[in-house]
């Protein structure tokens, strides 16, 4: 079968250039996720402390820097 201009469906991690992640990044790097903080670093200042988020999305937590943080909710 001759594939061009076809539409094709494929998978992000399939990407093989450029790199998956920074295809990631360009189509859903401002995205706003909302996920429940699970543990706090210990660094002294807030600029150098991160939180552990757990997300209903992901199986892996994710360490954010507690200064980027967008917004708190209970």
């Amino acid at each position: 079968m001759d594939l061009k201009n076809h539409t094709v469906n494929f998978r992000i991690c399939d990407i093989f250039y450029p790199d998956c992640q920074q295809v990631l990044f360009s189509l859903h790097g401002n995205d706003i996720l909302c996920g429940r903080v699970i543990d706090l670093s210990d660094a002294a200042t807030l600029d150098s402390s991160f939180a552990e988020i757990e997300l209903d999305e992901l199986q892996q937590r994710v360490i954010v820097p507690i200064d980027r943080i967008l917004g708190v909710s209970e």
